[in-house]
């Protein structure tokens, strides 16, 4: 009996506990949806990384414990469900959007073909290699035709939260971000963006899915579930983030 019932409150526990892999355009927007499921869920522990979806991706192949994974590019969640890592469907939480963003200037204003002014020395964009919103950053400057001309100038951030920080720190002068980073508290008193025309890069299409491990946690398929919820699209959209249909 005793056996039993350390073994059952050992089930109890793991349940109460989730570990969400965030790309990092969602920092504010899953700060606050986390917030508001902590309401229903006062006993949960429930910790939130965030950083670039290419790297999650790998992480989870080499057994990183997360639960929840939201990934700024859908191919990632959708190659991880091909090879079995994955307890759920892919399912679609937004679009994401691109702007130039910058503090030193009425950047609202620009386009990017103003980026090859040769008084502008740092512009920063996410590392292409494995950040989704740095693959658009570059797709969009080579469509405007400008990326030769200001490829030397450029700073590499490794997930598109420490691009803005560059900017915001003054280690670059430009930056190439998420639209839900330019409308974030923390960034929107400090700058102006211009958006960057959705011609000049291929869509940034947002998925997540309850990772193979947390296949029987509760707490990740509610979490899940919340995610599709009006309150949390309520709040994806205050970040600008486009939203599938409720039923996708």
């Amino acid at each position: 009996m005793l056996v039993f019932l350390l073994v059952a409150g050992q089930t109890v526990h793991a349940e109460e506990k989730l570990n969400i892999a965030a790309a990092a355009d969602l920092k504010f927007a899953i700060d606050e949806i986390v917030l508001l499921f902590r309401s229903a869920h006062p006993a949960a522990q429930i910790e939130t990384t965030y950083g670039s979806s290419g790297q999650f991706s790998t992480q989870i192949r080499q057994g990183a414990p997360y639960d929840v994974f939201f990934s700024a590019d859908i191919d990632y969640p959708r190659a991880l469900k091909a090879e079995g890592y994955s307890a759920s469907e892919v399912r679609t939480y937004g679009v994401g959007r691109i702007v130039l963003w910058g503090q030193s200037r009425n950047t609202g204003t620009m386009a990017l073909q103003d980026l090859a002014d040769p008084g502008i020395r740092k512009i920063a964009i996410a590392n292409p290699l494995h950040a989704p919103y740095g693959k658009r950053a570059e797709q969009a400057l080579r469509a405007a035709g400008v990326w030769e001309r200001i490829k030397s100038r450029l700073v590499y951030g490794e997930n598109i939260a420490q691009t803005a920080q560059y900017v915001r720190t003054g280690n670059a002068q430009f930056g190439i971000i998420a639209l839900s980073l330019a409308l974030s508290p923390e960034l929107a008193s400090h700058g102006s963006y211009a958006l960057i025309p959705e011609t000049l890069y291929q869509p940034l299409v947002q998925g997540y899915i309850i990772t193979r491990r947390a296949a029987d946690n509760p707490l990740a398929h509610e979490f899940a579930l919340f995610m599709a919820g009006e309150e949390a699209r309520a709040i994806m959209t205050h970040y600008g983030f486009a939203l599938p249909s409720p039923a996708h």
